[in-house]
């Protein structure tokens, strides 16, 4: 059968797995395509060679597409991301100084973030120097899930702590040196952290934002415009993938596939903690975590528009970009729904109707309803009680503000 080439930017990261084993299991060649993946060391690299068209397409973090669209990079570029690889996958992960000085405030322990970020909050305020913390990028998921963790628990990023902005692969080594004092990160990096740098981890993306993204396969408009066909056949690859992946009878083989020195070059055992979902936090403490890393289920792949518009609403809160009605919809734009709706349609796949997930119950009944049957998902929640409605953006945008 032939094929045709095909550019893909990767990460080191678990959650560039859909990628590589659209490549590794043939997914991608079932579809006509010839998947060439380059490893790269930074998002900023990621972001620049996908601008220039390096990539045909790229493992990117979910904000990206959106930052480049807005005009938040050197080399802005409208970019769209038309399917998700996975919801979960991030923790926070913090030096075993630190989490000593805060299981002396009452971290319990056990990821709650709400009791957590309370005994941070009182170290940060007793602390003679302010606390360091290290995201991978600065318009991340990471960044954005941090700052709102830090906030909801009384902590001012930037005025009571720093954030700084290191490739992931560096972070357990900065955090080893006395350089930063907790990371939030990807798999495998928290568990390297653990395992090599004596760190420990506080809490987990999947109790802060309930069901959420984190990385996208993204690429240029204008290329996936030229090539309907190809951005078609990424799709269902990158589909299959994640319902492969999903099989826990699989997760063996996908964590040696991942563990290559291609890839992550990590222990198996290590790179497949975030696939079970059970974590070592710490001093040799097992924790499962249900729904840390989601490759398929929940409509994990779905690219709703909501989620494009809660990033929005944090570049908005932290000052990297007006509040403006063109601004949001931009920003909705970048995710598209649209063509995952196509690229499955021969796949007879569960989808939702609609491309927002809202709080309200007309719109909530309406997004839950599939040609197929139910898909399980409601609208965005958080750790603090808070529920992210989209029809009710700019009021959400004015109280995230007010908490500057």
């Amino acid at each position: 059968m032939s094929t045709t080439q095909l550019t893909a930017g990767f990460l080191p990261l678990l959650d560039s797995i859909l990628l590589v084993l659209a490549r590794e299991k043939g997914f991608a060649e079932d579809e006509g395509l010839d998947l060439t993946l380059f490893r790269e060391t930074s998002w900023a690299n990621i972001r620049d060679r996908a601008a220039l068209g390096h990539f045909d397409i790229a493992q990117m973090l979910a904000p990206m597409p959106l930052a480049s669209s807005l005009g938040l990079t050197p080399l802005a570029t409208p970019m769209i991301a038309p399917i998700v690889l996975g919801l979960g996958n991030n923790a926070i992960t913090v030096s075993g100084a630190l989490w000593q000085a805060m299981a002396g405030q009452g971290a319990p322990g056990n990821l709650d973030p709400t009791p957590t970020g309370a005994a941070l909050a009182k170290v940060v305020k007793a602390s003679p120097r302010k606390l360091r913390f290290g995201v991978v990028h600065q318009t991340s998921s990471h960044n954005y899930e941090l700052r709102y963790w830090l906030s909801a628990s009384g902590i001012m990023p930037d005025r009571d702590i720093e954030i700084v902005v290191l490739p992931p692969p560096l972070l357990p080594d900065a955090l080893g040196s006395g350089g930063i004092d907790g990371y939030c990160v990807g798999e495998p990096w928290n568990s390297v952290g653990v395992a090599t740098r004596g760190g420990h981890i506080a809490t987990v993306k999947a109790l802060i934002w309930q069901s959420s993204p984190d990385k996208v396969l993204g690429m240029r408009e204008a290329w996936a415009d030229a090539h309907p066909d190809l951005v078609a056949s990424a799709i269902r690859a990158v589909y299959r993938a994640g319902l492969w992946c999903a099989d826990p009878a699989n997760h063996p083989e996908a964590a040696a596939i991942m563990s290559g020195a291609a890839y992550l070059n990590q222990p198996p055992a290590i790179v497949g903690r975030a696939l079970t979902g059970m974590l070592d936090i710490g001093n040799g403490v097992l924790q499962q975590v249900p729904g840390y890393y989601i490759p398929h289920a929940s409509a994990a792949n779905f690219p709703w528009k909501s989620h494009a518009l809660w990033y929005y609403s944090q570049m908005v809160r932290w000052g990297e970009v007006t509040a403006s009605e063109s601004h949001a919809a931009i920003a909705a734009a970048c995710f598209r729904p649209d063509l995952y709706r196509q690229a499955l349609a021969p796949l007879a796949a569960p989808l939702p109707l609609a491309d927002f997930k809202t709080d309200g119950e007309h719109a909530r009944t309406h997004n839950i309803l599939a040609e197929n049957g139910p898909l399980s998902m409601g609208p965005d929640r958080f750790f603090d009680g808070a529920i992210f409605d989209p029809e009710a953006l700019d009021r959400y945008i004015a109280s995230q503000l007010a908490q500057r």
